[in-house]
C-alpha cells in the first residue's frame, strides 16, 4: 500500500507538471494526422491534368526550378503519380541559408504552379508544435523528448494505479454515467486512460526514437541483436572518371529508377550533395507510407551502384531492426495500418488530449473538497466555542 501512494502521489505532481506539454504534444499529433489527405483537398498546385505525353526530366525541372528560385539549393525532385505535380524541393540548413521551398511544376508543360515556403505552412507549424513546442529546436527538442519519457512513466504508473481487485475489474472498465460530475469524470480519466494504454505507450516509444539518441541506439541494438546503429551518410566514389553519358547523370538514374519500379508511387532523385557524393535515388510502392522504400546510391561518374550501411538501402536488404526503424514514423502517425490506423491514431491522440484535463480536474476537485472540509471543520469549532 505504501508503495501504491508513492506511485499515486508521483503520478499526481508529475502528471500536474507536464500535463500542458502532454496537451500540446496529443493535440497537435491529432491535428497532423491527416495532413496528407487534407492537403490533396485543399491545395490545388498538388494535382494536374494527366497526360499520356512523357513528362519532363529531372534536368529540365531542374532548370525549371533554379530560375523560379535562383538563391535556393536544390535538394531533390520528386515525382509523384501522373495526376500529381512534380516537386523540386529546396533545402538548406545552417550557416545563415535556411530555407525550405518546393516548387510545384507541371510536368508535361513545365508551368510553375506554386512556389510554397514549407516553414510557413500550417502543418509545418502544427508539427513544429508536435516536436519543439515552437521553441528553437536545440531547446524544444530536448524539451519534448523528456516530458516524452515522463509520459511514458504516466501510462505505467496509471496502469498500476487502475489495476484493481478481481472482483471489481468489471466495474473498473465502466463509466458510471448516471453519477455526479466528478465521480464521471474520474471514471472517464480512469478507464479512458486503460483503453489507451498500449497505443499511447507505442506513441511514446516511437516518439522517444526521434527524442534521444541513447533511447534509438538502444533500441537498434535490442532489435538487432547487438549491433550498433548506423547513422544516414551520402556514399562518396573514389573514381577519376568523367562522366561520358548522352543524358545528364541526374536523368539516367532517374530513367532506370522508372525502368525498375514501373509501378512505383513515386520515384524521387537527389542531385549530388557535394563534390563526391552519390546520386541517391528513392522509389516508394505506396506513396501513403515510407518503409517500404527502396533506396539506392549511384556513383556521379559512373553511374555504378554504391552499398551502404545504415537502413535507408534496398528494402530487401534490410535486417529486421532496420525494418523496424524504418517503420518508426508509419507507426507514430498510424499509416501503417493505412487510413483505418490514421483514422484509430485521430481518436486516440484525441482521447490523450482530454487525459490531462479530466486529471487536472480530478486534482482539483480534491483540493476544493479538501478546502471546503477545513472551512467546515473551522465553522463548527467556532458555534461551539460561541455556544
Amino acid at each position: 500500500m505504501d508503495i501504491k501512494k508513492t506511485i499515486h502521489k508521483l503520478h499526481l505532481w508529475v502528471g500536474l507538471s507536464s500535463g500542458l506539454v502532454v496537451f500540446v504534444v496529443a493535440v497537435t499529433g491529432c491535428i497532423y494526422a491527416f495532413q496528407a489527405e487534407i492537403k490533396d483537398l485543399t491545395y490545388p498546385f498538388l494535382s494536374v491534368e494527366p497526360r499520356e505525353a512523357p513528362v519532363l526530366t529531372p534536368s529540365e525541372i531542374s532548370e525549371i526550378a533554379q530560375e523560379a528560385f535562383p538563391e535556393g539549393h536544390l535538394h531533390a525532385i520528386l515525382y509523384p503519380t501522373k495526376e500529381k505535380s512534380v516537386q523540386a524541393i529546396f533545402f538548406s540548413y545552417g550557416e545563415g541559408h535556411d530555407h525550405y521551398q518546393t516548387a510545384y511544376i507541371n510536368p508535361y508543360t513545365g508551368d510553375v504552379l506554386k512556389l510554397k515556403d514549407e516553414y510557413a505552412d500550417f502543418f509545418r507549424i502544427v508539427l513544429d508544435g508536435h516536436f519543439y513546442l515552437w521553441l528553437p529546436p536545440e531547446i524544444g527538442q530536448p524539451v519534448v523528448a523528456s516530458f516524452t519519457l515522463v509520459f511514458l512513466f504516466m501510462v505505467i504508473s496509471g496502469l498500476i494505479l487502475w489495476w484493481p481487485k478481481k472482483k471489481n475489474l468489471k466495474q473498473s472498465l465502466k463509466i458510471k454515467w448516471s453519477a455526479r460530475w466528478r465521480r464521471k469524470n474520474y471514471d472517464m480519466h480512469k478507464v479512458l486512460g486503460f483503453y489507451t494504454m498500449t497505443f499511447a505507450l507505442v506513441f511514446a516509444i516511437t516518439g522517444l526514437v526521434w527524442g534521444f539518441l541513447w533511447f534509438r541506439d538502444g533500441l537498434y541494438f535490442v532489435a538487432s541483436g547487438g549491433e550498433k546503429f548506423v547513422e544516414y551518410y551520402d556514399p562518396v566514389s573514389d573514381s577519376t572518371q568523367i562522366y561520358q553519358g548522352e543524358v545528364p547523370a541526374l536523368d539516367a538514374v532517374w530513367q532506370k529508377m522508372n525502368t525498375e519500379y514501373p509501378d512505383a508511387e513515386w520515384i524521387e532523385v537527389h542531385p549530388p550533395e557535394f563534390e563526391g557524393a552519390a546520386i541517391a535515388a528513392n522509389a516508394n510502392p505506396d506513396a501513403s507510407t515510407y518503409w517500404k522504400s527502396d533506396y539506392r546510391y549511384f556513383d556521379q561518374n559512373t553511374l555504378e551502384e554504391l552499398p551502404v550501411e545504415h537502413f535507408y538501402n534496398r528494402f530487401e536488404e534490410a535486417t529486421v531492426a532496420q525494418k523496424i526503424m524504418r517503420m518508426n514514423y508509419d507507426v507514430h502517425v498510424g499509416a501503417i495500418a493505412g487510413l483505418p490506423g490514421k483514422i484509430l491514431a485521430f481518436f486516440l491522440s484525441a482521447i490523450i488530449t482530454s487525459l490531462p484535463v479530466t486529471g487536472f480536474l480530478i486534482w482539483w476537485g480534491r483540493r476544493k473538497k479538501a478546502k471546503n472540509k477545513v472551512k467546515s471543520s473551522t465553522t463548527q469549532k467556532s458555534q461551539l466555542v460561541q455556544a
